[in-house]
């Protein structure tokens, strides 16, 4: 089942009355230029026939037709806001009902060329509301309706998967800051392992500076207790010099007993350690 887009009927004028007055000769030439619009619409000429329709509203401005007709060579070239404009004049200005459906109708085709879905569907019911046998504005009206449906399920769906990146977003955010958060953790708690590391070789190597120091100490005391002890002094006298003096004492000690015998414990004294 195809699409009606545009009902591309053209309305011929016809000459109600005959006569010579102005108003008269003017409708007679706004109808010449219609009808030679009209040949040339049907020829596929829509540019041509748009500058008949148009000197057709210059002789009636009020003209349905012309401005109809006008529209409809403006939709074939795809001006569709332009061509919209004048259906709108021709459906304020006709008097025919067959004229303000169609002209309904075609408005609602402009808007769907540019899916504007709500808006066609307005133009279609208005159509049908005229004449409710359009079969063509029926088939259009359901076919807008269901754009719109699908048009609203997929804005839906994007507001849905928007709203899903989002909230994925600000997890990943959240994750985000909570891994930097232990990353500073981490990054504080090995400065502080480093500092206590370090504070550990700090106290090592003082108790190993102490230690030497210490060690050093006992030396130097160790040596100042060497340096003093009384070193031995080598005997001046040989065994046979020694012994001669040993003799000559012990009988000098002899005398003395003999000659004072309260005289005691004097003796000659000699040097220590030999």
């Amino acid at each position: 089942m195809r699409i009606q887009l545009t009902k591309y009927g053209l309305f011929v004028a016809a000459l109600l009355l005959a006569g010579i007055s102005a108003s008269a000769q003017q409708s007679g030439s706004s109808n010449k230029y219609i009808r030679k619009g009209n040949e040339l619409y049907n020829k596929q000429q829509y540019t041509d026939a748009e500058a008949n329709y148009k000197k057709a509203l210059e002789q009636n401005a009020q003209s349905a037709i012309g401005s109809y007709n006008l529209g409809n060579s403006l939709y074939q070239q795809k001006r569709y806001d332009e061509a919209r404009a004048q259906y709108a004049n021709s459906l304020k200005e006709a008097k025919k009902e067959n004229v303000k459906s169609d002209a309904d109708y075609n408005i609602g085709n402009t808007f769907m060329e540019n899916k504007k879905w709500e808006e066609s569907i307005k133009s279609y019911k208005q159509a049908l509301k005229i004449n409710p046998n359009d079969e063509d504005a029926r088939y259009n009206l359901a076919y807008a309706q269901a754009m719109l449906k699908k048009q609203q399920q997929q804005q839906n769906k994007d507001n849905k998967d928007n709203k899903d990146n989002k909230d994925n977003k600000d997890k990943n955010k959240d994750k985000n800051k909570d891994k930097d958060k232990n990353k500073d953790n981490k990054d504080q708690d090995k400065k502080d392992q480093d500092k206590k590391d370090q504070d550990k070789k700090d106290q090592d190597k003082n108790k190993d500076q102490n230690k030497d120091q210490n060690k050093d100490n006992k030396d130097k005391d160790k040596q100042n207790q060497q340096q003093d002890k009384p070193e031995p002094q080598p005997s001046k006298l040989n065994k046979q010099e020694a012994d001669r003096l040993l003799q000559a004492l012990s009988q000098e000690e002899k005398k003395l007993q003999d000659k004072n015998k309260k005289v005691k414990g004097q003796v000659v004294p000699v040097e220590k350690d030999w």
